[in-house]
């Protein structure tokens, strides 16, 4: 509480009262001069925050002509500026601001103040100037809460949108705003949420990608964490490396694509691998979705079904005059062997080895692995029943045309 011992004379506080135009416009002139940032802002922001430095030497002036029993100043001071301001100017530049302010209070208040009160106004600039500091923490960090909610909202929206495939305007929007309209190289991982909750779970998976030095984006579906990861080299690297920040059970890697509007299909490749992976309980950890076409495929998943005749059953029946389908048939479903498949083939069993590395070289599965097995298997079974080319075609353009 100020004293009459501690306040300035009425004298000097009615000389300083008369000032406070001067005090505005010398602090405007000073911060024209000393920071380069104020003099490269736009006309509308540089005039939003001069109207700061002229509010806040006038709630200075009024505590300072007052009892100054209460040395408090709320964030009311930054009240005549938009929210907004505090995206272009810095915690830092507002202090710097603050500061040129009472440099050029403290100046020339000491040059009006009358004899004997100098100490005692140079005490009440100090005290003041405290208060406005913790002014400025206050705006900022309530900036900054209401800036991470409505970030996590945006990023909600944006995982939301991408997983439903709805890669519209809106969704382009949130993700810019984002700082995510120039992503390239996107994946999606899909795990398990931790025993412990989720209530930390998003902010450390940002921390994590930030010393990794990719881009993040994650939402909590249920008991499920999906995360879409930007910039990426390895994406299984990068996924166990994020690992730690799931819950137990698998996580699974969805293809990458080039940006994070085709991301929909990583992401559905990754959900549906997901739910298929208890199937395959020996899977690594992570595992990528390509890994899981098998199981993924007895779930129903129908582009997992012709991803697997696509890549396993179209190309060993083009390769080596068909000799390829019939070895990996004849080896799968005959469970004969090297030797029992050479007699059903009447080869030599050289030639069945020498064909079992062909098949690998060409589908990139090894039939002697159990998994790479059990995929190839299911891959000529779904061939087997699979469509010809011509009758998708007259499927697709309705029945046939009754005979005349």
């Amino acid at each position: 509480m100020a004293t009459s011992r501690t306040r300035p004379s009425a004298a000097t506080r009615r000389r300083v009262e008369r000032t406070a135009g001067d005090l505005g416009a010398a602090a405007v002139q000073q911060m024209e001069s000393d920071h380069e940032w104020y003099r490269a802002l736009p006309a509308e922001e540089r005039s939003w925050v001069g109207l700061i430095a002229q509010a806040g030497i006038k709630s200075f002036i009024e505590w300072f002509s007052g009892s100054q029993d209460h040395a408090h100043v709320t964030a009311d001071v930054f009240g005549t500026a938009p929210r907004e301001l505090t995206r272009s100017i810095s915690l830092g530049q507002t202090l710097d601001l603050m500061r040129t302010v009472v440099d050029v209070v403290e100046r020339e208040s000491m040059n009006l103040a009358a004899r004997g009160d100098e100490t005692k106004v140079r005490e009440a600039v100090l005290r003041y100037s405290r208060e406005i500091a913790f002014s400025v923490a206050e705006v900022y960090a309530h900036a900054a809460e209401a800036r991470g909610a409505w970030d996590a909202r945006l990023e909600a929206l944006v995982v939301d949108a991408v997983i439903r495939g709805e890669a519209d305007d809106s969704m382009q929007s949130r993700a810019s705003a984002l700082g995510w309209g120039t992503t390239t190289d996107v994946c999606v991982l899909v795990g398990s949420t931790p025993s412990t909750g989720t209530a930390r779970v998003v902010d450390e998976l940002h921390r994590g990608a930030k010393r990794l030095g990719v881009e993040v984006l994650v939402a909590i579906h249920g008991r499920r964490i999906v995360s879409i990861v930007g910039q990426v080299t390895d994406a299984l690297t990068t996924a166990s490396r994020l690992g730690e920040h799931f819950g137990e059970g698998p996580i699974v890697v969805g293809p990458v694509v080039p940006h994070l509007y085709a991301a929909g299909r990583s992401a559905r490749a990754a959900l549906s691998g997901h739910t298929a992976a208890p199937a395959w309980p020996t899977a690594p950890r992570p595992v990528l979705s390509d890994d899981l076409l098998a199981e993924r495929a007895l779930l129903g998943d129908l582009p997992a079904r012709a991803a697997l005749v696509s890549r396993v059953y179209a190309p060993l029946s083009a390769s080596g005059g068909g000799n390829l389908l019939e070895t990996a048939a004849a080896y799968l479903d005959g469970g004969l062997g090297l030797e029992g498949t050479a007699r059903a083939l009447f080869v030599h069993t050289n030639t069945v080895r020498y064909r079992l590395g062909k098949i690998a070289d060409t589908i990139g599965y090894d039939l002697t692995d159990p998994h790479d097995a059990q995929t190839v298997r299911l891959a000529l079974a779904y061939g087997r029943v699979a469509p010809e080319p011509s009758t998708r075609v007259a499927r697709a353009s309705g029945p046939p045309s009754p005979p005349l």
